[in-house]
């Protein structure tokens, strides 16, 4: 493991600059430089300072995640089976990110869950089949290839009333899956 990078990485996720974890650990911009760089080592608790001001923890920060990984593959994915509908969560722990990409599959007379107002904005993508999307009080008819983008300011869900599947690509900020 890349200790130096890896602090960096996290110090730059938290948009913080050197000398705002030096003045926060009580440790010198140099100091902390030279960590990043891989050129000296901390000790234990010194790396539990500036753990604490950057948000983690050592448990945390030796953990080997799958959260770092940029490529995900079917074996990553993760099903959640419902009676009119399946889901893909297409990024494993996406809940922790800003969006949440999922790959839903409405059954024949299959219907979402509703998805109540709140503070935030999905997009879909038809991949095969037809849906309805129920915005509110409209109707929106959707075949492959078509897009939706909504506000989440409205109460909405996805109806497949044809025969066969409907697969959708859908992306949720902030996550809701």
């Amino acid at each position: 493991m890349d200790i130096g990078k890896k602090l960096k990485r996290l110090r730059i996720k938290n948009q913080l600059t050197l000398s705002d974890v030096a003045n926060r650990s009580e440790l010198s911009k140099g100091f902390l430089s030279q960590l990043e760089n891989n050129n000296c080592s901390p000790s234990i608790s010194t790396l539990e300072d500036i753990l604490e001001v950057l948000g983690s923890s050592l448990q945390e920060f030796f953990a080997e995640n799958k959260e770092d990984a940029i490529v995900f593959t079917k074996k990553d994915y993760f099903e959640n089976l419902q009676e009119e509908y399946k889901i893909d969560y297409l990024v494993p722990n996406a809940q922790k990110n800003s969006v949440e990409p999922i790959r839903i599959t409405l059954y024949p007379n299959g219907k979402s869950q509703t998805i109540i107002p709140h503070d935030g904005e999905d997009f879909g993508y038809v991949i095969s089949g037809n849906a309805d999307l129920i915005y509110g009080s409209e109707k929106h008819h959707l075949k492959t290839g078509d897009t939706f983008y909504v506000y989440c300011n409205e109460n909405y869900h996805l109806e497949n009333n044809g025969k066969k599947d409907c697969e959708i690509i859908w992306i949720s900020t902030p996550p809701f899956f």
